[in-house]
């Protein structure tokens, strides 16, 4: 997911950027400093964003260079268990997929890409042996995490699955939807249709009890 995160902290302004103003300065030492940052806490910068308050400077003896205590904002990515993706097919292998997020890529194992008993073909195309959906380079889809990895601080892992309702390659979604909507549309004819005999036996039944009424009167 992506996020606005508010960061108080000292910045380190070098002497070659005083004659900027302060927050262009600030701004382009935040940029250096969180250009392809990740951390498990803060996770994948995108872009500083904003330096909203700036302090007053300090020097350091021996350190020439100027440190302002600055609140500032970062846009990033940190991905959370559960939260539901959408990206494209980067590379399929034989042993799954790889989803491009935008800031990094997810992997969905063979056996997550869907619903069914897969095959890898020479083509490098994952193909259904039952539904004969096929999952390709360049495919669009939608995903859950279900496994984020920091282990490697600069490289995060992240799992995903295809495997339950709502989720696959969009044209199985549509595909999905489209089924739904003729069941559905399906079930309301034929309660449709047994709510009218229901109804015919009702008026048939009540007709026959006014003539039986009729017949039982005697004449004065």
């Amino acid at each position: 997911m992506f996020y606005r995160t508010e960061i108080r902290d000292h910045v380190r302004v070098a002497p070659d950027l005083f004659g900027l103003d302060v927050k262009v300065a600030i701004k382009k030492e935040l940029q250096e400093k969180f250009g392809n940052f990740i951390s498990p806490e803060i996770g994948i910068v995108i872009s500083v964003d904003d330096v909203k308050n700036v302090g007053e400077g300090i020097i350091i003896p021996g350190d020439g260079a100027a440190y302002y205590d600055t609140v500032f904002t970062l846009i990033v990515f940190k991905p959370q268990l559960q939260e539901i993706v959408y990206g494209s097919v980067s590379e399929i292998t034989s042993f799954g997929a790889f989803l491009n997020l935008g800031p990094m890529e997810g992997m969905i194992h063979i056996s997550q890409t869907m619903d069914d008993y897969v095959n890898f073909s020479k083509t490098n195309v994952l193909i259904g042996k039952n539904s004969k959906k096929s999952l390709k380079p360049n495919d669009l889809c939608m995903a859950r995490i279900i496994a984020v990895s920091y282990k490697e601080p600069t490289s995060p892992k992240i799992g995903l699955t295809m495997r339950q309702p709502g989720l696959g390659k969009l044209e199985w979604i549509e595909q999905e939807k489209r089924k739904t909507a003729a069941e559905e549309a399906k079930a309301a004819r034929a309660g449709k249709k047994e709510k009218g005999k229901a109804e015919g036996k009702e008026k048939a039944g009540k007709k026959g009890k006014k003539k039986s009424k009729g017949k039982g009167k005697k004449k004065k």
